[in-house]
């Protein structure tokens, strides 16, 4: 826990249960400044200023020890270094490094988690609200706040510190809300840091103040108080005259022989002299040595030296009342400074856990508590998997091929290189657990990387625990673990007198009693290190027992044929196997699920060049049975390997249908659009003409109208009016054609009785149009110009009331 631990605390408590006693610390703690404790330090309170509190765990506790063994053989440490790498504090990786290491942890904690993390990828994704905080001192913020708490005034860099947490905080909530003024839904997609960033409260005439008084360098402005101006230039004043007078002596003094220098002594100034050199002027001697010469104070320079000494010392005192009065002013909101302070911090964990997900293209992992009361679902797609990681690397090959492959591009030398170490990366894996299994089989050649599979399960696992992003093609599903247990590597203990097998042995009887039903057990090469027989009946044994009630999920590598069988004899079992190349007579890296390895010992040892009898007789020895199980397990091998390459080609016809689907679903959306525009263009001209051939007419009887007055007239006069008003359409319908087509039913409205035309219709009532040639639905009436408005379809139409007839 305290490994590369740095910190200026001041004290020590060191308990199990309380703080029980104080030991003196020094400025720069390591680990070894522990070796005195015959216990485990854990950290407990990072936040306490002053203090370092850490918990004391005795050796009798051997369940902490087994859960950090088991972390320690997985890497984790060095998977915490480069998480915690990504934070822009120095307090945020420390607590990074911290909250990776808590084993303690719950499973609605590891959603929060998780939670936070895929808010702070949507916050960089979004790019407006920028977590990054590394122009923030934060260790000198702590400063001021511990000389503001002991009132005691802080220094400019200090208050210069505090002044840019406030401005960053401040910027932070700005962005935030401009982004949720544009979009609300930002809100809830940023949760829970949306909480956490609008409770800033920020006093902006406290950053005033500092950006008033304090320069970017540290340093009081003279404009901070009229007595540190004035004294300020009396000093400057000063330095100027001494300066002069130096300059003068010197000049005075000089010669061929003769080397003398201006020089300060504690901040007086003064003349240095060669050894054996004689001056006209007399001085204060300041300093002497052999060969290296004398530093003389000139009599005439002492006063103008005691004057400006008392005036450095008015300035420093003015400088004091200003920062004095700077600490006051801040003293009321330490508080709010001390949890802005906090918050960025935790921020700043947040979004490292984001970047490195980002950085490492990993996604969110689905995480859930297995329920295995509830019916199983095993057909078709709606498969439930305990563990569900495809194409899943392991984080620390992935990084170390990533730094392998920045080094090459930088090399310009090699132009190949690049391109090597390109193909050279690391193979990913496939973890494809079903909800029955309980116990993974997992054989294959040495450096086949099996123990990189354990691992990766593993890591995988604390990511996910821990509110880190998997690195997997897609979203992982993986069971929430209480605990990752793990025996893998050589344990052999000389100090304690345990051989490989007995340290194999004694870790995995303390994980067989620390394990639960929702634990996560990896063992490595599982009853090797004695006699083959008794390894393998030792190994069928263990994996039998966590099978049954010992954990969530085992994964164990063996070289045991026997324990391959365990999977026809109870379905909790499943066998994987490491993919072997027999004509490069080298491992592919692949996980074969179904498929039990076989041994490839004889073949390899015959493409090697061993001679035919030794390697005839081998077979004979090695007996025609396993010949014969070899033989089913090749065909196997071939069966799934063409199954593989079947399944993988059903689900590029798969996609490409689904492609050809969207297609045909948005070219059928294109033609109901078009035939929708081209419905509403129709009606659009239709209305047009309609309009035109109304106000035609409508002109006509007008003229009629007008002429009929003029001329007197009797009853038979009126009568061939009349005629020659209805035959005006005839006219109109010669001139124009197209138009009066569509003008025959508006002419018969004409000709309908004056009564008939003087009844407004009523809101609501349905109408007759004949431009239309169809009913429609009053919508509004305005007596006074005689118009109505009425629904025809999806169109609204403003016609006038000679235009329609009642129905």
């Amino acid at each position: 826990m305290l490994h590369n631990l740095f910190y200026p605390f001041d004290s020590i408590v060191v308990t199990p249960t309380k703080p029980i006693k104080m030991l003196p610390l020094p400025c720069s703690t390591t680990t070894s400044s522990f070796s005195a404790f015959p216990c485990t330090l854990n950290i407990i309170n990072k936040f306490n200023y002053n203090k370092l509190i850490i918990m004391a765990v005795p050796p009798s506790s051997s369940s902490s020890s087994i859960h950090y063994d088991s972390l320690r053989v997985l890497e984790w440490d060095k998977l915490s270094d480069l998480v915690a790498s990504f934070a822009t504090t120095s307090l945020g990786r420390e607590a990074l490094k911290a909250q990776l290491w808590s084993l303690n942890r719950t499973y609605e904690e590891s959603l929060r988690l998780l939670g936070e993390t895929n808010a702070a990828v949507e916050m960089n994704k979004h790019g407006s609200c920028r977590l990054r905080f590394g122009h923030v001192d934060v260790m000198l913020v702590k400063a001021a706040i511990r000389q503001g708490r002991r009132s005691m005034p802080v220094n400019g860099y200090e208050a210069r510190a505090v002044m840019a947490l406030l401005q960053c905080a401040e910027t932070l909530q700005g962005d935030l809300k401009v982004a949720i003024k544009e979009d609300k839904d930002w809100y809830s997609r940023f949760m829970p840091l949306t909480e956490v960033i609008m409770e800033f409260v920020v006093n902006r005439s406290l950053v005033k103040m500092i950006e008033q008084v304090i320069d970017e360098d540290g340093s009081v402005k003279d404009s901070a108080s009229p007595a540190l101006k004035q004294s300020r230039q009396q000093v400057r004043v000063l330095e100027g005259k001494i300066q002069q007078l130096m300059e003068n002596l010197i000049r005075n003094e000089r010669s061929e022989s003769s080397i003398l220098e201006v020089n300060k002594v504690d901040g007086r100034w003064c003349i240095k002299v060669n050894s054996g050199q004689k001056t006209s002027f007399n001085g204060l001697l300041l300093s002497s040595g052999s060969g290296v010469g004398s530093t003389i104070e000139p009599l005439s320079a002492v006063p103008l030296n005691d004057e400006l000494q008392r005036t450095r010392t008015l300035v420093a005192k003015a400088e004091s009342d200003v920062l004095l009065a700077l600490t006051k002013k801040m003293h009321p909101d330490l508080d709010d400074i001390e949890k802005i302070l906090k918050s960025l911090v935790h921020l700043d964990v947040i979004n490292a856990r984001a970047t490195y997900g980002l950085s490492f293209g990993g996604s969110s992992p689905n995480m859930f508590l297995p329920d295995f009361n509830s019916p199983s679902k095993s057909e078709g797609n709606n498969k439930e998997w305990t563990l569900y990681l495809p194409k899943a690397y392991h984080p620390l090959l992935l990084q170390r091929h990533k730094e392998n492959l920045q080094k090459a591009k930088k090399d310009v030398n090699v132009s190949s290189s690049a391109a090597a170490v390109e193909n050279a990366s690391p193979v990913p894996v496939d973890f494809l657990v079903s909800r029955k299994t309980r116990v993974i089989v997992i054989t294959g050649p040495n450096t086949g990387g099996k123990t990189i599979c354990l691992k990766t399960v593993g890591l995988a696992a604390m990511m996910a625990k821990s509110g880190l992003y998997v690195l997997a093609s897609e979203s992982a599903r993986i069971p929430w673990f209480d605990s990752v247990f793990a025996d893998i590597g050589d344990e052999q203990s000389l100090s304690q007198s345990l051989s490989t097998f007995s340290g194999h042995l004694r870790q995995i009887s303390n994980i067989r009693l620390q394990s639960t039903n929702q634990s996560l057990v990896l063992l490595d090469e599982v009853g090797a290190g004695t006699n083959p027989l008794e390894g393998a009946a030792l190994g069928m044994s263990l994996l039998e027992s966590f099978a049954q009630d010992g954990s969530l999920l085992t994964i164990a590598t063996t070289h045991h044929g026997e324990l391959k069988t365990l999977k026809y004899s109870n379905e909790a079992f499943e066998n994987a196997c490491m993919e072997f190349d027999e004509v490069n007579l080298k491992p592919t890296y692949k996980v074969l699920w179904g498929v039990p390895g076989r041994s490839n010992a004889i073949n390899i040892a015959e493409r090697l060049g061993l001679p035919s009898v030794v390697v005839d007789t081998t077979r004979k020895l090695y007996g025609s049975a396993s010949a014969e199980i070899d033989e089913v397990i090749t065909d196997m091998e071939k069966l799934k390997q063409d199954y593989q390459e079947l399944l993988d080609g059903s689900r590029h016809h798969l996609m490409r249908s689904r492609e050809l689907y969207n297609s045909l679903l948005d070219t059928k959306r294109k033609i109901t659009e078009h035939g929708i525009n081209l419905r509403y263009k129709k009606m659009r001209d239709v209305s047009e003409a309609a309009a035109s051939a109304r106000s035609i007419l409508h002109k006509k009887v007008r003229q009629l109208s007008a002429s009929a007055k003029l001329q007197p007239h009797n009853k038979t006069g009126k009568s061939s009016q009349l005629s020659a008003t209805s035959s005006s359409p005839i006219t109109i319908d010669k001139k124009e054609p197209t138009i009066t087509d569509r003008k025959a039913p508006a002419v018969k409205n004409i000709n309908q009785s004056s009564s008939d035309r003087s009844k407004l219709p009523k809101v609501g009532d349905m109408v007759h149009v004949s431009s239309l040639g169809k009913k429609v639905s009053v919508l509004k009436v305005d007596s006074s110009k005689g118009e109505v408005v009425v629904q025809a379809g999806n169109m609204k139409l403003k016609l006038n009331v000679m235009d329609i007839q009642r129905s």
